[in-house]
């Protein structure tokens, strides 16, 4: 940011086609910050939703803390989250294969989060 182009040696269709090129990237980086904010937002909004959940007497031993489902031996079995530790169902979990662990949706939204905010900050 902050580096200046010297754009001189170009036409007027060629300076007018970067232009557009800025500003579409301007856009979309907007629109990406925006989906980011808002991901945050569900972020704390789920926190503080697992966190009142948490405190009833032994609630995530017998629902998913994410939705709330109760938990069956064989067809909706208990998962721990890798990150968060809470126990999760089936729908609201994903196996990472680099971590051999599973990891709760909002974990798994988190990590994303945080790899984008590294990407963004790289480039």
């Amino acid at each position: 940011m902050g580096r200046k182009l010297d754009l001189s040696g170009l036409t007027d269709d060629e300076a007018e086609h970067v232009l557009k090129v800025v500003q579409r990237d301007m856009k979309l980086r907007k629109k990406e910050e925006e989906r980011l904010s808002e991901m945050k937002q569900e972020l704390a909004e789920e926190g503080s939703r697992c966190s009142i959940l948490s405190k009833q007497h032994r609630f995530n031993e017998h629902c998913c803390i994410r939705c709330c489902a109760p938990f069956t031996f064989l067809l909706n079995p208990k998962r721990q989250c890798l990150d968060c530790q809470y126990n999760v169902c089936k729908t609201c979990s994903t196996y990472s294969k680099r971590d051999k662990a599973w990891l709760c949706s909002a974990c798994q939204k988190g990590r994303l989060r945080k790899q984008f905010k590294r990407e963004e900050e790289a480039w």
